[in-house]
């Protein structure tokens, strides 16, 4: 297992597929046996010129010799070829079996805060497809020729067949501490590596912050602190591994010499089969008995980053078990339940929302409210079926929203988070949701949030390109462009975290007329907000205090019950003060029951211990309210 992980075994999916690409190995392997068939041809070359043209002085015979040599060369050198087209299919069938599952998992592990969600992963499966065609993998598709070349050499002399096969022990004894002295200070250098690309990448993520507060430096050492940990590694694993491919030439060299003068000193004292033109037979092919260990041991560091990948991908995958196919839904109407749910950050045992309940019909507006951390947040990514619950269900038109097949459901969804992400592509493109572009559908949500004018002010209009997270437009357009988003296409529910956070008075004023709009057409709507600018367009107002429902009602009874409850804490405040207490100082305000259709259990509010940090703004309709006070404006 790879230290980079911990837990139960891994099931074993790439490991899976490739032995089941088993036709394509059995031809590979089957040319490699031609091909060491055809590298004894120098050898023979070799024999035949000293024995028959160098005695018999026949040009004619040297000519022919000369044409078979260099043909043998040529086929060699084809078959070659298509032995690395065999595994080069191999790396791509393995590429397209898993690309598109890694993109997805990736994805889906980021979602859930799982390590080994990042390009890392593309990364691996590089590794992988590069090495499945590598010359590590053909020196073991050589490795059986090897042990043909042993057996002649034995054939021809048991003593030269000994010598050889100490100077083939020798040589896998280096590759065998190679891998002992190498693998661990490797690997941990890749994953050294893979912290330091990490860091990098989520610094220049804020280069605007880091380059204003003078924070380059600082940063830069952070990075160059990771950057030689792992070069250090690096170089100590490439040290060694340098040492040992150095031993591995070594003894390649003198295993050819070494050989010879055996050879010469056997035929000498009579014991040579075949006579001295032998020697230069065993000789030879004494040497190619090391030369897979040989490329084995100079690539140890290729296979070392190969298998470090495998093993990462492989538990990436384990982690990710196929999704079984589920029956299509119809398409929601937007009647939103949320019953009884906890739920935390993924992997967190800590619960966010404890016990969270409501509902919210089609064409109505439900503004959530409450302090910082209070869950509201957490609650938005439950409804979109981003986080699972760890208790209770959120279910929409009934069914669950986590399991529902996203790319059914999607289209009827909208959702604004607090961090607005635009993509690279055109205006119109990031409106459209990147799917299938309907101009007139495009051109009907960006009058509705109010960028005409933005647009036209364009290059090239809606086909101007944004950049990578919507560069060249500012923190308003953003939030207005992915408002245009979440609204393309009239989804039937629709969830806005903090939608006015970053727009001017037009905006919010525009921001006011899509929730109307939103209403008529009869959409289900979530609005997350600190600012009352958005109260005249909501119907009920639900208010999160420590992830729990604190008040859910219709607008005007929630406000008057923040009113009184508010209005009892400051009398109680004065009572205290004056050293007499009121008799109306009761801290505890109902909260208003619940409506017909909207079947929520009452909940009790105190208001003493904590306030709901709402900016205070006119409001239109409905009583004057000031959230954060409970006073009447």
């Amino acid at each position: 297992m790879n230290p980079n992980f911990t837990g139960q075994r891994p099931r074993t999916l790439v490991a899976d597929f490739l032995k089941a690409q088993g036709e394509s190995y059995q031809k590979a392997i089957f040319y490699s046996f031609i091909i060491g068939i055809l590298s004894l041809a120098p050898t023979l070359f070799m024999l035949e010129v000293y024995d028959r043209v160098v005695n018999s002085r026949n040009a004619l015979t040297l000519v022919m010799l000369l044409i078979l040599v260099i043909g043998s060369y040529i086929v060699m050198e084809l078959l070659e070829l298509v032995r690395h087209e065999f595994l080069q299919r191999v790396a791509l069938n393995m590429d397209r079996h898993f690309r598109s599952r890694i993109f997805d998992i990736t994805f889906e592990a980021n979602l859930k805060r799982i390590p080994g969600g990042s390009v890392q992963a593309f990364a691996d499966l590089k590794t992988i497809r590069d090495f499945i065609p590598s010359g590590a993998v053909t020196a073991i598709l050589d490795a059986p020729m090897a042990l043909v070349f042993l057996l002649i050499v034995f054939i021809v002399s048991p003593w030269l067949g000994v010598f050889a096969m100490v100077g083939a022990i020798v040589q896998a004894w280096i590759a065998y501490q190679t891998e002992k002295k190498t693998m661990p200070v490797l690997t941990e250098a890749n994953r050294g590596a893979i912290d330091a690309q990490n860091y990098a990448n989520g610094t220049l993520r804020s280069p605007q912050v880091i380059e204003s507060m003078g924070m380059v430096s600082n940063i830069h050492a952070r990075w160059m602190g990771k950057q030689r940990k792992f070069l250090q590694l690096q170089a100590v694993a490439s040290d060694t591994a340098g040492a040992n491919n150095a031993y591995s030439k070594l003894i390649q060299n003198l295993q050819s010499s070494l050989l010879l003068g055996a050879s010469c000193w056997l035929t000498l004292k009579g014991q040579m089969l075949g006579g001295g033109g032998m020697m230069i037979v065993a000789s030879t092919l004494g040497g190619k008995v090391l030369v897979p260990l040989a490329q084995l041991v100079a690539q140890w560091r290729l296979v070392v980053n190969a298998r470090d990948a495998y093993q990462r991908l492989e538990y990436l995958l384990s982690l990710f078990p196929d999704k079984p196919s589920s029956m299509s839904l119809p398409a929601p109407k937007g009647v939103l339940t949320v019953e009884g749910v906890v739920a935390g950050a993924p992997n967190s045992p800590i619960p966010i929302l404890k016990g969270v309940s409501f509902a919210v019909l089609p064409g109505e507006c439900v503004m959530v409210i409450g302090p910082s951390a209070a869950g509201k947040t957490t609650l938005a990514r439950l409804v979109m079926g981003l986080w699972p619950a760890s208790s209770g269900k959120v279910r929409l038109d009934g069914a669950d929203v986590f399991t529902w097949n996203k790319e059914e459901l999607g289209p009827y969804l909208g959702y604004l988070p607090q961090t607005v992400e635009l993509f690279d592509g055109t205006l119109a493109e990031n409106v459209a949701r990147f799917g299938q572009l309907d101009i007139q559908e495009v051109k009907r949500v960006i009058q509705e949030v109010g960028l005409q004018e933005m647009v036209q002010a364009l290059p090239e209009g809606l086909n101007t390109r944004i950049g990578e997270e919507g560069a060249i437009l500012s923190g308003g357009q953003r939030q207005r462009v992915a408002l245009a988003r979440a609204i393309y296409a009239r989804p039937k529910l629709i969830i806005l975290d903090e939608p006015n956070s970053n727009l001017d008075e037009a905006g919010e004023q525009a921001l006011l007329q899509t929730l109307a709009n939103l209403k008529t057409q009869g959409a289900s709507v979530l609005v997350i907000t600190h600012r009352t600018s958005i109260l005249p367009q909501a119907d009920k107002l639900l208010m999160l205090r420590d992830g729990q429902v604190a008040m859910f009602g219709a607008r005007d009874e929630v406000l008057a019950a923040l009113q009184k409850a508010q209005a009892d804490a400051q009398n109680a405040q004065l009572g205290r003060q004056s050293g007499v207490a009121p008799a109306s100082a009761n801290t505890n305000a109902q909260a208003p029951r619940p409506t017909a259709d909207a079947p929520t259990p009452t909940k009790t509010v105190s208001t003493t211990t904590s306030t709901v940090p709402i900016r205070t703004t006119t409001v239109p309709a409905g009583p004057k309210t000031d959230l954060k006070s409970g006073q009447e404006s």
